[in-house]
């Protein structure tokens, strides 16, 4: 989660050429710098097993700030994998279909019946041609039937059988097979994921203002660890007036000046379309119903000399004197 550091107070607003014996080409205005704070936090939930970094470190991107304990991620990955090759074999079956070791012995089991059946139909010719000439009973005959019948009905269901063993499974179960074969691919994926994300690393370069977390917490998912700050791309916010604004332009350079005085070139890269009241903090007696319009400065601070908070001043050439 990425925040923009609130300017602690503009210490004041000075505006050019409002005074006798001012320099009405220059607007002077103070405020204070601010910068962009990165708030690090962990993807997963779990242990905290190393936090690398301290408050005031610099780190660079990419770099290692910590990891969570992976103990249960390997074990569940491990779980998955083999569900996984489980899956995988059956789908391949599905898709092989029988043996024709299977489908030899069914057909050898299927002649077996056949012969069965064969047998079965000429004890009842003989059962009833006894019956027929009275030597015979009819529990006999009927005993003799019933064999036949089973016996037939036997067969029709092996022939069956060995037309869907020929045919295969059906494409409705390959299918099911193969999404089951790809979410147990999808989870694998996901664990291996979040093994990486145990491994918290920084996205951006700049300096460590906050630690949070300490090795040995349990943590939840997106809980955070430090904040790093990108000095970097550090910027000074100032107010102008409404007769000044006309005057600045976008992309505009600015002398920016350190209360140790220090200066340092910067960079209009923003200014206000509305205006808002005098933040109360440089309001005067007389100015407490005027209304300004907010200008962001970019600042050269590569070495790190502007920080969060420091009160500044910014120096600007009006654009209408400026040719």
């Amino acid at each position: 989660m990425i925040k923009t550091t609130a300017a602690a107070a503009v210490a004041a607003l000075l505006l050019g050429g409002c005074a006798p014996g001012t320099d009405s080409t220059q607007i002077l205005a103070s405020g204070h710098v601010e910068a962009t704070d990165v708030r690090i936090a962990t993807k997963i939930a779990g242990r905290l097993e190393s936090l690398l970094i301290q408050e005031g470190d610099v780190v660079r991107a990419g770099q290692v700030l910590g990891a969570i304990a992976t103990t249960d991620l390997k074990l569940a990955l491990e779980q998955v994998r083999a569900e996984r090759d489980q899956a995988a074999a059956e789908y391949r079956l599905r898709l092989v279909g029988a043996r024709k070791e299977d489908v030899a012995e069914l057909e050898a089991q299927i002649e077996s019946v056949r012969s069965d059946l064969e047998s079965a139909q000429k004890d009842l010719e003989r059962m009833q041609g006894l019956l027929d000439k009275g030597s015979g009973t009819s529990k006999a005959r009927d005993d003799a039937q019933t064999r036949r019948d089973v016996t037939a009905h036997r067969l029709d269901a092996m022939n069956q059988a060995l037309a869907r063993m020929r045919a295969g499974s059906r494409p409705e179960e390959k299918e099911a097979s193969r999404a089951r074969l790809a979410a147990m691919d999808a989870r694998m994926a996901q664990l291996e994921q979040q093994l990486k994300d145990a491994t918290i690393e920084s996205p951006l370069a700049g300096v460590v203002t906050e630690k949070v977390a300490e090795p040995g917490e349990l943590l939840q998912s997106g809980s955070p660890l430090c904040v790093i700050t990108d000095l970097a791309n550090a910027w000074l916010t100032v107010y102008v007036s409404g007769p000044d604004l006309g005057r600045i332009r976008l992309g505009q350079e600015a002398q920016v000046t350190t209360d140790d005085g220090q200066t340092r070139k910067g960079k209009l890269t923003f200014i206000a379309s509305q205006a808002e009241f005098t933040p109360k903090n440089v309001q005067t007696r007389d100015e407490r119903v005027k209304l300004v319009y907010r200008v962001k400065v970019s600042l050269e601070n590569q070495d790190g000399l502007f920080k969060p908070g420091m009160p500044a001043e910014a120096r600007l050439r009006a654009a209408e004197t400026a040719r």
